[in-house]
């Protein structure tokens, strides 16, 4: 069967590493393989939260063509939280998928995903109620995430996760990193001459300049970092 295969990270220190898209398309490609399946295309979203519509996920929307064009015959990802991570949402998008007749829906850690059939019901509330308890446990992990963060901070010492790019800590407190700050400096004055953040991640990546983790420079990575609130270093010792 054809298949297109969808791949997606919400974070961009995921996207910095490349352990995420990278993890997701081999675990696609080998199942894939397995069990006699050609891709034919690939589209990601990488550094798109699943909480987004289908219009600001282009990697998601360019699946979609493929499957309502005829030119897949499904489309395959990691499991299905790669669509969604609410129930809704989840079902709204298979269900836009499957509204094209003989398409079908893959999970590497899974296989298909069946359509809905009226004379099985159990099939569509199994399906919905895995999506819940997802949803339930990855809301308990952000819960303990934030119990942690709150105890951190009652203890003193910086409390809001990986330190911002430019940025590392030590001892509790944020301090910067040269070579960071070099490439962010230069980000910023790259910004301002009215270059894209496409141009720009090729422009750092052209000068040599590290990632967070060593991993490539990409548009979404240089638009998360500019989006965020410049630290400084009153800032940073306050």
């Amino acid at each position: 069967m054809r298949l297109a295969a969808y791949y997606r990270v919400s974070t961009d220190s995921q996207v910095e590493e490349g352990n995420g898209l990278d993890t997701q398309a081999r675990m696609v490609s080998a199942w894939c393989e397995k069990h006699g399946h050609t891709l034919v295309c690939v589209a990601e979203d990488a550094g798109i939260s699943a909480t987004k519509p289908v219009e600001d996920r282009p990697g998601l929307g360019q699946v979609l063509d493929w499957v309502h064009s005829g030119h897949v015959s499904g489309v395959v990802m990691r499991d299905l939280d790669r669509l969604a991570r609410s129930v809704t949402v989840q079902e709204a998008l298979l269900a836009d998928v499957w509204r094209t007749l003989d398409t079908h829906v893959f999970t590497a850690t899974g296989g298909e995903v069946m359509r809905d059939d009226p004379d099985d019901p159990m099939r569509t509330a199994m399906r919905e109620m895995m999506g819940v308890f997802a949803g339930l446990e990855r809301r308990m992990l952000v819960k303990r995430m934030r119990d942690g963060r709150k105890a951190k901070a009652a203890r003193g010492g910086h409390a809001v996760g990986a330190p911002p790019y430019g940025w590392a800590t030590e001892l509790r407190e944020l301090v910067p990193v040269p070579a960071e700050q070099v490439a962010l400096a230069r980000m910023y004055e790259l910004r301002s001459t009215g270059l894209t953040t496409r141009d720009i991640a090729d422009a750092l990546a052209a000068e040599g300049h590290p990632t967070k983790r060593g991993g490539r420079w990409t548009s979404a990575v240089v638009s998360r970092i500019l989006s965020r609130q410049p630290v400084t270093a009153e800032v940073a010792h306050a």
